[in-house]
């Protein structure tokens, strides 16, 4: 299974924080290489420099006094890796104890304090100790996966209890005499255990780059501690395999033992003094999905302060420190630590809050569209503002006053305040063209944010509102003296309005009623009124649904485009659909009406100027063409309840056209004849 680390790896090219950077980097390196050269200088000058000093009590106590270090820090990871249950803590919290107890074990075989003098085990112990530990820190530095990982948790009871053998074997074996060769005096010529010497430092090494790459993804300093730590242990395994004993060169064998685990104590410390708690001193060692699981723990922590916080505004109650002690408890924080988590989750609730109120302000805009009406606009405002804002509601004017919340205001009550305070909320006042037109209770902010922010959602609705009340007023006037695509085209681009035209390919329609003069001869005007009208309603739609748009009605005839201003792929089949839908339609008014004169129609297709023709003053969207000529002298040469069209229309109608031919026509103002045919039927 790949590992969390490894994947975090591969994310992209690693942070490199201030630690890594080129200077404390050179810092980092010489006090590192530090040691290295003081062991060179004393093996170049044996005689000067490296000289003997023998004093076992101050070896006792300095070996002591590190094992003392190392169970400390041990048993501080070893709960972290409980607390936490984390593999890598506790292989960690391994290193540090098996170096304690090896330390320990060194320490009292110094001569004169348990046996009477040296021993092999004195001389071997602390360097297979500290092999020991390297491997046990080689495996934690490495990138386990979540398998792995738990593998290592399962074991971790059997982990202890071998170490505790293992050190107790050790003890036993080393410090009771005459039991083992441990006990007796080194071999002439002392220990060979240089193999073991160099194996530790290079698992320690390793162990110091792997961690080292941690902590280029995740900055830390208790990680930058544990690198130099696990690089001075190695130089210690280095300088151990340059004896003999009590030399300088062994002395600071010793030393550096003390300075890597004496370093890392440190830095705990420190951490501890900054933060004033323990409770999360060694997370940055542990792995990635431990990490994240920590950062979810504290996101739930800060969602749960948050959300009471919340509920405590909406419902009026004193903040108290319940849910502070509560979170300080279980994530152990001091009394600071949960102000600051207080504070930050207050300033959390408020900003979220003010993204609610504004994601609301910015729905209510978009809802504000054209074309919605004024009760489902206000609806739906209300449903969505009242997610942000709490118990919001809206009055509208009714005889000149506008009631909301219980308390009646009229346009008096507004003159010269923006607001009137009302209880635990505030009234703005809804205006359209300037005059009260509402009012909006809005429940009274915290912050000056939210009076502002009430503020514009009150300017917001107003403008809905006068837009949804104009939209309305054009739907009842403008659109019904024009064409709906045409009405819709010029609000989307008012630029169009502009005098002039392009050149476009479409199909005219004309229609009129055949015997409309001989009818209006004989009946009265008002009957005449009716009879268009009822013919018109039922051609009206017959166009509309199709697509087409109605630019004339000329007494009793009308002008219809198709595929201008609204583009049509097939506007000569809709055409025709609605040419033979309107005779449809006009047969059983005229079957009811057995005086009334009958429809006739004529279409054609082919290239036309389309624009707005006219003056600055007035002016109309029309059609003019030898396309649109054509159909109306085909409608002018139809017989009543026909439709007539052109050879171009016929042509893009295709095989699903049931038609008659007409022959070659000779048509007014035209040269040349023109093919024309009945259309009776369309697939």
């Amino acid at each position: 299974m790949p590992s969390n680390d490894h994947a975090e790896a591969s994310a992209g090219e690693p942070y490199l924080p201030p630690a890594t950077q080129p200077v404390r980097a050179v810092v980092w390196a010489l006090h590192l290489a530090a040691p290295l050269l003081g062991l060179w200088l004393l093996l170049s000058n044996p005689e000067r420099l490296n000289i003997r000093w023998e004093h076992p009590p101050s070896h006792f106590l300095l070996v002591v006094a590190v094992a003392g270090v190392n169970v400390g820090l041990g048993l501080l990871v070893g709960r972290a890796a409980t607390r936490r249950q984390d593999a890598r803590l506790l292989l960690v919290s391994l290193v540090f104890l098996a170096g304690a107890g090896f330390f320990l074990l060194h320490g009292l075989a110094t001569p004169t304090v348990i046996l009477p003098r040296g021993s092999h085990g004195f001389d071997i112990g602390q360097p297979v100790g500290l092999t020991v530990a390297a491997v046990l820190a080689f495996v934690s530095s490495l990138p386990l996966g979540e398998r792995a990982a738990a593998a290592v948790l399962a074991r971790a009871d059997l982990l202890r209890a071998g170490l505790v053998v293992v050190l107790v074997g050790w003890g036993w074996a080393s410090l009771v005499e005459g039991l083992t060769p441990l006990s007796a005096p080194p071999p002439p010529g002392g220990a060979t255990i240089g193999f073991v010497s160099w194996v530790g430092a290079a698992l320690y090494a390793l162990a110091a780059a792997l961690m080292f790459r941690v902590h280029r993804r995740r900055p830390s300093a208790m990680l930058v501690s544990l690198v130099t730590a696990y690089a001075l242990l190695g130089e210690a395994m280095i300088a151990g395999f340059f004896r003999p004993n009590w030399l300088m060169s062994w002395w600071e064998w010793h030393l550096l033992l003390t300075l890597a685990f004496v370093f890392v104590a440190y830095s705990a410390y420190v951490q501890f003094r900054h933060e004033g708690s323990s409770q999360g001193l060694f997370d940055s060692v542990a792995l990635a999905a431990t990490v994240r699981r920590i950062q979810a723990r504290y996101d739930e922590a800060l969602e749960e302060l948050v959300g009471h916080l919340r509920r405590m505004g909406e419902s009026g109650s004193p903040s108290g420190p319940p849910v502070a002690t509560r979170l300080a408890g279980k994530f152990r924080l001091n009394e600071g630590q949960a102000a600051v988590l207080d504070r930050a989750g207050r300033a959390l609730a408020a900003e979220r809050e003010l993204s609610a109120r504004l994601g609301a302000l910015a729905d209510v805009g978009r809802r504000a569209r054209v074309g919605l009406g004024e009760e489902d606009l206000l609806a739906g405002a209300l449903q969505r503002v009242r997610q942000a804002y709490g118990e919001v509601r809206i009055g509208l004017v009714s005889d000149g006053e506008v009631t909301v919340g219980g308390r009646r205001f009229g346009a008096d009550d507004f003159k010269g305040v923006e607001v009137i305070p009302f209880g635990g909320s505030v009234v703005h006042a809804l205006t359209v063209k300037g005059k009260l037109a509402g009012a909006l209770e809005v429940p009274v902010g915290a912050t000056p944010q939210d009076e502002a922010l009430a503020a514009t959602l009150a300017s917001q609705l107003s403008i809905a509102l006068e837009n949804a009340r104009l939209y309305r007023e054009l739907e009842t006037l403008f659109r019904q003296y024009m064409s709906p695509d045409v009405a819709a085209s010029l609000l989307a681009d008012p630029g169009q309005a502009a005098l002039g035209g392009s050149l476009v390919e479409l199909t005219a329609l004309f229609a009129d009623l055949k015997g409309f003069t001989t009818f209006s001869e004989r009946v009265a005007p008002g009957e005449i009124v009716e009879m268009l009208n009822r013919y018109h309603a039922a051609a009206v739609p017959c166009v509309l649904r199709n697509g087409g748009t109605i630019v004339q009605f000329v007494g009793d005839a009308l002008l219809a485009l198709f595929n201008a201003p609204a583009a049509q792929e097939r506007h000569a089949a809709q055409a025709a659909r609605a040419g033979l839908a309107m005779q449809e339609a006009a047969e059983e008014i005229a079957a009811g009406n057995p005086g009334y004169p009958r429809f006739r129609v004529g279409i054609n297709t082919g290239l036309a100027l389309v624009g707005n023709i006219g003056a600055p003053e007035l002016r109309g969207f029309n059609a003019m063409g030898d396309a649109v000529n054509v159909a109306a002298r085909l409608e002018s040469l139809a017989e009543p309840g026909t439709v007539v069209i052109g050879a171009t229309t016929r042509d893009q109608l295709g095989p699903g056209a049931t038609v008659r031919p007409l022959g070659p026509l000779v048509l007014k103002g035209k040269e040349q004849s023109v093919e024309a045919f009945v259309l009776t039927a369309l697939d």
